[in-house]
């Protein structure tokens, strides 16, 4: 009905009526209402009518009436106590019902026909009283159970309080708590809920607190639900039902008002109805034509109110007033849309004002603007007619021209080709460049100072025209050049003298950019690919070589733009415009841009053609020399061998000379004691023996037999001598020895040749001295020394000394010194004394191969140095400093 009823206002807003439909609908309202007036009064009376009737037939109800009332009250009672009363008991309710059932049977019977309707609602309404009883019942069992919880949730809830650390959040729990209790107390159900719900938003971070107490606010909740189901259906069920049933009773006395008194106030009732009624359908009707005015008053005077005050605010200079009602399709649509034309007029006529004083602005802006550039512009900035006179100068320009201000210059230019231009064609063809394209840009030419100097200018200008198409004046800004015109000349002879230069280079000099084209090229270079220097300028390799059938990689230029490094020196080879292969020994560099990038490569090449051949020659001579080399050495071998042979072979000459003396002396006395045994024989054969001649012979075989043994034991200790140095120079083993023991060994078989040269020999060795070495090459080292100085110290045979020393050098060296008496040596042969076959006595058989072998073992083969100390008449001191133990890598040798 409601929405219905919206439905149709909606439509009426909606709806778009002229005047004169508006006004016709408001008073067809008004007539309406009087009508409904009219048809409530006749109903009234008729009410009054049936009044009368009814109560001819209610005047013996009064005192059941009077009854019925009584029991409802008893029932009413009981019921409120049992609702407000937990110990109540249902009982008595059920008692009041049945005795206020029963008498409403007893009633029913009684009354008339039409009057039992009235007791059979009665009864129905009982009815549903006791089921509402029942329902209550129900609920207040639910609520006893609710309330048998509630201590244990409380206490739950109340231990978990104190665990809260925050001080706030606990005295908020506990007011929250009182509230609920304080609620339940006043048996406010929607105050303990309201209380709960604002416990259950507290922000509560303990789990165990967050658990109790949304166990305790359920419970409390569920407790407030019950108890507003129970007063929900004491207020709905009970006191409704009761009420109702209350309203029959007061029927029942009103119709058992018998006599006058209950027809006087009935119609006294009924009188006071119809007045109300009368007065309420008159004020109704006086709404109704307010409504009416109201409407023709908001349909038609308010907007055109509005109209008229969006008109007024127009007037006063508001353009973006919105004009209303332009919707309505009546005459007050048309006033408003009339009132929104003139609007757009104004603001169009706003609008154009506007973009006139700001196109105004804007230009006055414009023209400080360039007032600003053309004063404080740094290039020169002018403009001219054709003819040639100056209409306007900048600053700028006038300093440039050697002027103090532009007025200056405006008054001293009269013609611009004879006054300014140097060379009057150049302001031909700027005018002739302007004719056909109507500008000219960068156009460079020069001009003559105030004071003769020339400035090279840089012009960019643009005709103006007029409206026929003549060209009127020429604008334009001009920047002096006149440096970088004397820069650009420097570079071109910068760019001169390094071509020159470079082309005095008898070598590959070339410059190629990023793109591997040529940029520089040297005379020697083009000559190679047989063109001038200029024509490979913006050409590749490959396309240069391409011309002469060759071809040349351009990898190492790749890898340097590459990895932004150079490449090193490195050869290449490739075949020239002559078609001859050339080798070339190539570098190549970036050069880098301040930023780091690699801007071009530069490539210096050597010809290596010449020292090609020349490696050839040379590997051919060196392996010529490395076979001659092998051929010496072979033979330098052949000569040591053949040295040591004959050192060994004067070794044994003078171990067999030694020798052969005892040997001699032994077989002398064998002899000697052979023929006494022979003459002793004979004289015992004879028996001519005498004691005289026994002890002679025994005397004389003694002294024999002590001959002998000393001459061959002597023999003996030669013998093993010899034998022992002879094992140790064919040793090649290293092995530990005892130095004192090997020298004196080496030394006895130096000695047979002692006498014959009459040379005395002192060895003064520490003893204990151990090393772990190799004693055949130190024996053949000391033989060779002693050879040597028998050979060269001694030449004239007048005999002389040797000393052969040997000590400790430190912890880890010995020392051995070697020195004679002799005649020493010049510098010149001290120089070369450990050369290979240098001598001094080659005509006598000399190999020069003597003291070489003793160089060469003691720093190869023992690990040692040595140092020569000789001059001429001094003698000659030989230092050899060798280690205990021979290092491993000569071992190896």
């Amino acid at each position: 009905m409601s929405s219905a009823i919206a439905a149709f206002f909606q439509r009426v807003r909606s709806s778009s009526l002229s005047i004169g439909q508006l006004t016709f609908s408001g008073f067809l309202l008004v007539l309406t209402v009087i009508l409904i007036t009219s048809i409530a009064s006749v109903v009234a009376i008729r009410h009054i009518d049936n009044t009368f009737a009814e109560l001819e037939r209610l005047q013996s109800v009064g005192d059941l009436a009077e009854n019925i009332d009584r029991r409802l009250i008893s029932l009413r009672l009981a019921a409120r106590d049992f609702v407000t009363d937990p110990d109540a008991q249902p009982e008595k309710v059920s008692q009041a019902a049945t005795a206020l059932g029963d008498l409403l049977k007893k009633t029913r019977i009684e009354l008339a026909p039409e009057q039992r309707d009235m007791i059979d609602g009665v009864d129905a309404r009982l009815t549903k009283y006791r089921e509402g009883i029942e329902r209550v019942s129900s609920l207040i069992a639910r609520r006893s159970a609710m309330l048998a919880t509630l201590p244990p949730l409380r206490e739950q809830f109340e231990n978990a309080v104190p665990d809260v650390t925050n001080s706030n959040a606990a005295n908020a729990m506990f007011r929250a708590q009182n509230e609920i209790a304080a609620a339940l107390l006043a048996r406010d159900p929607i105050g303990a809920e309201q209380a709960a719900q604002r416990m259950r938003a507290l922000p509560i971070s303990t789990p165990a607190l967050r658990a109790a107490a949304d166990a305790y606010t359920d419970a409390i909740i569920s407790i407030s639900e019950t108890e507003s189901e129970i007063a929900d259906l004491d207020r709905d069920v009970l006191g409704a039902e009761g009420r109702l049933i209350g309203r029959v009773t007061e029927l029942l006395r009103e119709l058992s008002a018998r006599r006058g008194r209950v027809l006087s106030r009935e119609f006294a009732r009924t009188l006071t109805e119809a007045r109300w009624q009368s007065i309420i359908l008159g004020t109704a009707g006086v709404l109704v034509g307010l409504l009416a005015a109201l409407f023709v008053v908001r349909r038609i005077v308010k907007p055109l109110k509005a109209i008229a005050k969006s008109i007024r605010a127009l007037a006063g200079g508001a353009k973006h007033t919105p004009i209303p009602a332009m919707d309505l399709e009546n005459e007050i649509g048309d006033i408003a849309r009339a009132a929104e034309v003139f609007r757009k007029t104004l603001v169009d006529a706003d609008a154009a004002r506007e973009a006139a004083l700001h196109a105004l602005a804007e230009q006055r802006l414009a023209e400080e603007s360039y007032r600003k550039l053309f004063e404080g512009s740094v290039d020169g900035i002018y403009v001219t007619t054709p003819a040639g006179a100056l209409l306007n100068a900048n600053p700028a320009l006038a300093r440039m021209m050697g002027y103090d201000s532009p007025e200056d210059l405006i008054r001293a230019t009269l013609d611009i080709s004879r006054n300014i231009y140097v060379d009057p064609a150049a302001r031909a063809e700027y005018q002739q460049r302007m004719a056909s394209d109507g500008m000219v840009r960068e156009f460079e030419y020069q001009v003559r100072q105030r004071h003769d100097t020339v400035l090279w200018l840089s012009d960019s200008a643009t005709a103006v025209r007029d409206e026929n198409g003549e060209v009127v004046r020429y604008e334009g800004t001009v920047r002096d050049i006149t440096n970088q015109k004397h820069a650009e000349a420097a570079i071109r002879e910068g760019r001169r003298l390094l071509q020159q230069v470079i082309d005095t280079v008898p070598a590959v000099i070339n410059v190629k950019d990023t793109d591997l084209r040529y940029v520089l090229m040297n005379r020697y270079m083009a000559g190679i690919f047989g063109i001038e220097p200029g024509e490979a300028i913006g050409k590749t390799t490959g396309e240069l070589m391409m011309r002469f059938g060759a071809s040349k990689t351009d990898s190492p230029d790749k890898m340097v733009l590459a990895t932004r490094k150079g490449l090193g020196f490195y050869e290449e080879e490739y075949k020239d415009a002559a078609g001859v292969m050339r080798q070339w020994l190539v570098n190549k560099l970036p050069l880098l841009t301040t930023d780091g990038d690699i801007q071009n490569i530069v490539t210096v090449a050597l010809d290596i053609g010449q020292r090609k051949r020349s490696e050839q020659e040379m590997l051919k001579a060196k392996d010529a020399a490395e076979t001659a080399l092998r051929n010496l050495r072979e033979t330098q071998n052949s000569l040591i061998e053949a040295e040591k042979l004959a050192a060994l072979g004067r070794l044994v000459a003078g171990v067999a000379h030694e020798v052969n003396n005892p040997v001699g002396i032994s077989l002398t006395v064998a002899s000697s004691l052979e023929r006494k045994i022979a003459l002793f024989g004979e004289e015992v054969a004879r028996g001519e023996l005498r004691r005289s001649t026994l002890t002679e012979f025994i005397e004389s075989n003694r002294d024999a037999a002590a001959q002998l043994v000393a001459n061959l034991n002597r023999a003996a200790e030669l013998i093993q001598s010899f034998k022992q140095v002879s094992a140790d120079r064919n040793y090649s083993d290293q092995r530990v020895f005892d130095l004192a023991d090997l020298t004196e060994q080496v030394v006895m078989s130096l000695k047979p040749g002692l006498r014959k040269q009459k040379l005395a020999l002192s060895v003064d060795c520490k003893p204990g001295l151990t090393m772990n070495s190799y004693p055949g090459p130190y024996g053949q080292v000391l033989t060779n020394l002693f050879l040597n100085s028998v050979a060269h110290a001694f030449p004239d045979g007048n005999g002389g000394s040797v000393e052969i020393k040997v000590q400790e050098a430190g912890n880890d060296h010995v020392e051995i010194l070697f020195a004679d008496n002799g005649v020493g040596m010049s510098p010149e042969v001290r120089r070369r004394a450990f050369d290979p076959f240098f001598t001094t006595r080659r005509d006598q058989g000399g190999t020069g191969l003597g003291l070489h072998i003793v160089y060469s073992i003691v720093t190869s083969r023992l690990g040692g140095r040595l140092h020569l100390q000789s001059d001429p008449g001094q003698g000659t001191r030989i230092q050899i400093i060798l280690p205990r133990v021979a290092p491993l890598e000569m071992a190896a040798e």
